[in-house]
């Protein structure tokens, strides 16, 4: 089944639970820093294990210590259930003991 595109109340009612990110250009966003690129790989190794089982991946972008997210449901044309889903994996992810997210 084809998730659904949220609304933007419910886009809002999210975001108030996940205060780190935020929703520009049809995508929610967040910027993460970590102590090393060790600790940035290994956050982005536990996110895409995630992202294979939900079968839905994130854009993203890394330099170093520092990874940028961008998530949105290409098939629903805007931002899904699912992309709350991993945006909230991505937050454990980042709090996980050893990890030194910023």
């Amino acid at each position: 089944m084809r998730p659904l595109k949220l609304d933007d109340a419910t886009i809002t009612a999210h975001l108030a639970a996940l205060p780190a990110w935020s929703l520009r250009e049809g995508k929610l966003r967040r910027e993460y820093r970590f102590a090393d690129f060790g600790a940035a790989f290994a956050f982005m190794t536990r996110s895409a294990l995630r992202a294979e089982q939900l079968d839905h991946h994130p854009e993203w972008f890394n330099v170093y210590n520092r990874v940028e997210i961008a998530l949105t449901t290409h098939d629903a044309h805007g931002v899904t259930a699912l992309d709350f889903t991993l945006a909230e994996a991505m937050d454990g992810f980042a709090r996980a003991p050893g990890s030194t997210a910023g």
